[in-house]
């Protein structure tokens, strides 16, 4: 190993820990739920849990359990190659089918991870005389996608819609043949919805194709947890939907992507992450397919995931916290700054309320917060519990 460089690194992250902008890793020692147990130097302990992305509480299903251990012992552990050497099994395609099918698209293709989604489809489908005009606070997969593909970048403040109009018109200006608008359907950080109505009705007025990533909502907003497009009304008129399985839907892994037929056909050709990639492993197949026909009628549960933002968001604010507004089970807590996160976070874990600090590089300098999320498998006492210790620990924190 060429000399200093290990030395190198390490100074870095002393000067990221310098910085107060570490980041840990804690264990947990029991399955993801609204309360977990974590394991630290005092011991285990049972913790609520207010940072997964666990909204209807089915990363623990018995269910989904049940369908994952039979697919265990009738199809392997794993697949051992992709799918274009070795095949795909009958659980991928019938995942990829219900997905399209809840989804309301042609088909879909399964990738290990949406980042893995959002950083094959833009190289797959879009050449250098074609523009990908993308929401700047879009997720890093989408940023590393477009970046990846020799498409012209244009990118529009959120959620100004003059700006996306004006980058349209540059876009036409510039002679791009294809337009592909792009955009979280939900902002993991900031937890508010995109325009989707206004940002179809641009692209219908400029000729452009509509890309959403819907990974924190498909399953839990919309009617049957259909995503954004059906809570905004955009519906059909989104063309190509980028998802994930590894939050609402059942929380274990992999990613996909739901367009019309000729755009997953050429993404099977093209996309290099599917290319090169494993196939997803059968049990998470089986799983998940079982978590899509759960959330589809999991309507008791989204009524409760709802009842709980409702009385989370009100009960901070009674306390003096400064929320960030919006509608979804994500409630940014704002610190603006990384020590007070870590601060609060430190006091909320000696309280019993599992959360984490968000801090830069994942969010911007001076944006600093505690990104709390809503879960269904969370109950009234859980509620309460959590506002009562954010209570005490904002005035031990000095944050309210």
């Amino acid at each position: 190993m060429q000399p200093g460089f290990l030395d190198h690194l390490r100074d870095t992250l002393g000067e990221i820990e310098a910085q107060g902008l570490l980041k840990r890793e804690r264990q947990i020692v029991s399955p993801q739920s609204g309360r977990i147990t974590v394991r630290g130097p005092g011991g285990e302990r049972e913790m609520v849990n207010l940072c997964a992305n666990n909204y209807l509480g089915l990363a623990n299903h018995p269910e989904i359990a049940a369908a994952a251990r039979q697919a265990l012992d009738t199809r392997g552990f794993g697949m051992a190659s992709v799918r274009f050497i070795c095949g795909a099994q009958d659980l991928h395609r019938a995942l990829e089918g219900a997905i399209a099918a809840y989804l309301g698209k042609d088909d879909a293709i399964l990738f290990a991870a949406c980042f893995d989604a959002n950083g094959g489809i833009f190289e797959a489908l879009l050449g250098p005389e074609d523009a990908v005009i993308s929401d700047a606070l879009n997720h890093a997969s989408i940023i590393d996608g477009v970046r990846l593909s020799k498409a012209r970048r244009y990118r529009y403040a959120n959620p100004d819609m003059d700006a996306l109009e004006a980058q349209l018109r540059q876009a036409n200006a510039d002679g791009a043949r294809f337009k592909l608008i792009v955009t979280d359907g939900v902002f993991s950080m900031d937890g508010h919805v995109a325009k989707l109505p206004d940002i179809c009705a641009l692209a219908d007025r400029y000729g452009a194709t509509v890309m959403v990533d819907d990974c924190h909502a498909t399953g839990h907003l919309g009617d049957k947890g259909r995503g954004t497009p059906a809570l905004t009304g955009a519906g059909d008129r989104v063309d190509i939907v980028t998802g994930t399985l590894g939050k609402t839907l059942g929380g274990s892994m992999g990613g996909f992507v739901a367009a019309a037929q000729p755009i997953i056909d050429l993404l099977r050709q093209r996309a290099r992450p599917y290319l090169f990639s494993n196939s997803l492993a059968p049990a998470v197949a089986a799983g998940s397919l079982k978590a899509i026909e759960l959330a589809e009628r999991a309507d008791a549960e989204r009524a409760k995931l709802q009842r709980h933002t409702q009385r989370f968001r009100q009960g901070l604010s009674d306390a003096g916290f400064d929320l960030l507004p919006g509608q979804t089970p994500i409630i940014p807590v704002m610190t603006h700054e990384a020590v007070p996160a870590q601060r609060l976070a430190a006091e909320l874990d000696q309280r019993g309320v599992y959360v984490a600090g968000f801090f830069y590089p994942v969010v911007p300098q001076g944006r600093a917060r505690i990104r709390t999320q809503m879960s269904a498998a969370l109950d009234d006492a859980d509620i309460d519990f959590a506002i009562a210790a954010f209570a005490d620990a904002g005035k031990a924190a000095s944050v309210i």
